[in-house]
């Protein structure tokens, strides 16, 4: 199935997507599902570094004072 082909079904059409769109599609959303949970992982690793940044500069500022 080429993506041409893909593109043009929508889930609302009238007639009934063959097994091999639903695969298809089913690949897309699995790749969609896992970009995004990188994506968020990576986020989520970024905030974390950030605050134990953050503590540590305080800690430092706390003991020069």
């Amino acid at each position: 199935m080429t993506q041409k082909e893909l593109r043009s079904y929508r889930l609302n059409s009238s007639e009934e997507p063959t097994d091999e769109m639903l695969h298809a599609i089913m690949l897309g959303v699995q790749e969609t599902a896992r970009q995004s949970t990188i994506k968020a992982d990576n986020e989520i690793k970024r905030r974390f570094k950030e605050m134990e940044n953050n503590v540590a500069r305080r800690r430092q500022m706390q003991q020069k004072a």
